[in-house]
């Protein structure tokens, strides 16, 4: 006799279609007037935390080299506006003499 093994389980992760599907399926409650600017407001925080839990944050060696990117790039575009403003200041003082 052959002895049938159990399939693996697989971790089931809600994606965003399903949960419109659901939240478009299910009938909507009826809510007073006065109460529906904070049952918007509860539903998005409820999405917004939904989306947090979503986003993979970089670790901290990441964070370092991303950070000293954007410090380069910064000292860089300084540096260059800085030589067009000396450049242009001494255009127009030749063209005004």
């Amino acid at each position: 006799m052959v002895a049938k093994t159990k399939p693996k389980r697989i971790a089931k992760v809600k994606t965003l279609s399903k949960i419109v599907r659901k939240v478009k399926t299910t009938p909507a409650r009826k809510v007073p007037k006065v109460l529906k600017p904070i049952v918007a407001l509860g539903r998005y925080f409820k999405g917004a935390w939904f989306e947090l839990k979503q986003v993979r944050w970089p670790n901290r060696q990441a964070t370092w080299s991303l950070t000293g990117a954007v410090m380069l790039f910064t000292a860089f575009f300084v540096v260059l506006i800085l030589l067009l403003d000396v450049f242009f200041k001494y255009i127009f003082e030749l063209i005004l003499r």
